[in-house]
């Protein structure tokens, strides 16, 4: 550096000479950003949309209401799911046609039941009360009404009252 360089140009000069490594990038907090972020978006998922599954057909409905993240119960023709896990085979519900509930699927949904705090509303009279817990039923289109009505009664039994049906919206104009 020249001896005759003003003060301002020599400390310009020093400034420079310091920060001229450039930035560099982080990686391992990068890392950590990213991978919070991906945890987030996945529990913060607000689309409910029923698993697409070749044995159900579900049936057609103009509602335009979407159900909230709720307890799934899948009725095909080879049995009852609960959230994907095979619950009553069909060989089952046959030997317990006088039965008004499913005992495989009243177990199952009271071990679900004790799982989930019950929802609390508040009546017209301003008292607490419960409102029964939101479950969807999802079943195929052929199912017979009375195993429909069965399951329904098994879980109302076991406190899942507040009852969703899946079916496929008819958007106006006949697609689906």
């Amino acid at each position: 550096m020249k001896k005759d360089a003003s003060r301002r140009a020599r400390r310009m000069a020093r400034s420079h000479k310091r920060h001229k490594g450039g930035g560099t990038l982080n990686l391992t907090a990068l890392m950590d950003i990213f991978t919070i972020l991906v945890f987030f978006l996945m529990v913060n998922q607000n689309e409910v949309k029923v698993d697409d599954n070749d044995q159900i057909e579900l049936p057609a409905s103009i509602a335009e209401n979407k159900p909230g993240e709720n307890l799934v119960v899948m009725v095909n023709r080879d049995g009852i799911l609960v959230q994907g896990i095979p619950v009553e085979t069909m060989a089952d519900i046959k030997g317990y046609k006088d039965e008004e509930t499913l005992p495989n699927l009243l177990r199952e949904l009271e071990y679900m039941a004790n799982r989930t705090p019950m929802p609390q509303g508040i009546d017209e009279n301003g008292e607490t009360v419960d409102q029964g817990r939101p479950i969807n039923i999802v079943g195929d289109k052929d199912t017979p009404y009375e195993l429909l009505k069965r399951v329904m009664n098994t879980c109302a039994k076991a406190t899942f009252s507040n009852i969703s049906l899946a079916v496929n919206q008819i958007v106006e104009g006949g697609g689906q």
